[in-house]
């Protein structure tokens, strides 16, 4: 990819750098940030990465050292720890970057062709805006494919298959699309963040290198400033695919939010979430990432309603803000119609995105109005037992009710979770079996661990569990339990 330089400089050059208040920074004011600090404190990428998305370059920035801080954190941090994931388990399994006989794609699971088709449309939307000369839509768009779809949802939602012992198929398949993820990211923001992308190209592609040079494949290169510009393959873009999983990310964050704003840890399974849908696409798209949302979000089930379910009820509010300057003297009288909207008419601009009301007006004029979705604010209360939320257009209503048998298996997994800590405290390899030791400290304690003793034990690998009367060590602070659990490498597996 070629770039006009001079068109280029001139286009970031137009807009003023101010400072966190909105003022003009100069030394003689004494609000400068000297560059030469923040760049050996923080690195010249997450500078620049920060001032490059932070506003576009003909606008002003508002420099504010907290948000090199967020950058360096959230994005760079972000994407150093799933190269390092992707690392630590590639040596473990001396995996190498197989260029030539890759795993088919119908031999690929539902996350990797729908990341490929990820990073293959985010490969077309970044290069349009660097012809465009819009670094910051760029960056933006880089970001926010790391932070929400590779590391987020397709690295946490894949961890198993990396854990697997031997070299399968599947266990190879998720290395060859993680690995193409980082080297196209490495690839993308290499011109706004040089230094970390060629770091992270090199140590992506070191391993082959000699045999890409032999054979002239893409990885021949020693830096990604020489390699080719990763292109834009429709074959392996799936934009329904992509609907789908957007539908299961904004599902899973709304049941995330739930969970959070009513303290319901995301370890206590629950039974379901019900999901009302007024199309038969936008179902049929839902129920083919069924199972992801069921696991992501720790419920039995995903079933789905219509408005006459009588789970959801109902409220709607105008938004005088956007009816104001439509309505002008008839405000009055479509806000009161709105907030006397029915059942009926509330499902058929959901469904429609308008809904045609016909008011008789205080002057006795009969008059018609074609009111917009946008123009009210629909609302859905809870009911008892459940839990609802929306958001882009989708509703949500979580079953809160926790029956024993959930409850024992909730308990079973803050179980793992501190056996796992334990484990790394402990400086164990990742390899390592172990066996484990628990006090019967506890009767409800040690019912549900000994109801999902299998569970503990696959997670943890872990080849015994026994429950003794006394165990020599310091309690662990779980919930309402004390857990004194002892944990040791097992030899000889």
């Amino acid at each position: 990819m070629l770039f006009d330089s001079v068109a280029f400089k001139n286009v970031v050059s137009t807009g003023l750098v101010l400072d966190k208040n909105g003022n003009k920074m100069s030394k003689r004011l004494g609000n400068a940030v000297d560059p030469f600090e923040t760049i050996a404190k923080f690195g010249p990428d997450a500078t620049r990465w920060y001032m490059i998305t932070n506003a576009e370059p003909w606008d002003n920035l508002k420099f504010n050292l907290d948000g090199v801080v967020e950058v360096q954190r959230k994005f760079f941090g972000t994407l150093f720890n799933t190269y390092n994931f992707f690392a630590l388990y590639a040596n473990l399994d001396n995996y190498k970057i197989e260029q030539f006989d890759r795993v088919p794609k119908d031999q690929l699971t539902e996350l990797d062709r729908w990341i490929i088709s990820r990073i293959y449309t985010l490969v077309k939307d970044v290069s349009e805006q660097y012809d465009n000369y819009n670094p910051t839509k760029a960056g933006r768009l880089i970001q926010d494919f790391v932070t929400d779809d590779l590391s987020n949802w397709y690295v946490r939602l894949n961890r198993r298959r990396f854990w697997q012992g031997q070299m399968t198929c599947d266990k190879r398949a998720a290395f060859e699309t993680l690995q193409h993820a980082l080297c196209a990211v490495a690839q993308l923001m290499s011109p706004i963040a040089p230094f970390f992308a060629d770091w992270l190209y090199r140590n992506l592609t070191q391993h082959v290198r000699e045999e890409s040079i032999a054979r002239n494949t893409p990885f021949r290169h020693e830096s990604v400033h020489f390699s080719d510009w990763h292109t834009y393959e429709e074959y392996w873009v799936d934009k329904e695919l992509e609907e789908s999983m957007q539908l299961a990310q904004t599902i899973c964050s709304l049941v995330h939010s739930l969970r959070k704003g009513h303290k319901i840890k995301v370890r206590q399974p629950l039974t379901k979430v019900l999901i009302p849908v007024l199309s038969a696409k936008v179902r049929a798209e839902i129920e083919h990432v069924a199972p992801i949302i069921m696991s992501e979000v720790n419920v039995k089930a995903v079933e789905f309603i219509d408005d006459d379910g009588g789970i959801l009820k109902k409220k709607v509010k105008p938004n005088f803000k956007a009816l104001g300057p439509k309505y002008g003297k008839d405000m009055k009288a479509v806000g009161e119609a709105i907030i006397a909207m029915n059942d009926a008419q509330i499902r058929e601009i959901e469904q429609n995105g308008h809904l045609m009301l016909e008011l008789q007006l205080a002057t006795g004029e009969t008059k018609s109005f074609d009111i917009l979705h946008s123009e009210l604010d629909i609302q859905t209360e809870d009911v008892p037992g459940w839990l609802v939320a929306s958001d882009k257009g989708i509703t949500v209503a979580l079953d809160v009710t926790i029956t024993d048998e959930l409850r024992r298996e909730g308990i079973a997994r803050d179980v793992v979770n501190r056996i796992q800590n334990l484990r790394k405290d402990s400086g164990f390899e990742v390899t390592d079996k172990i066996s484990i030791t628990l006090e019967n400290n506890s009767a409800e304690l040690v019912e549900a661990v000994l109801a999902n003793q299998d569970y503990i034990c696959q997670e943890v690998q872990a080849r015994s569990l026994e429950v003794v009367d006394l165990v020599e060590t310091e309690a662990i602070e779980m919930d309402e339990f004390m857990l004194k659990v002892k944990v040791a490498v097992v030899s000889g597996f």
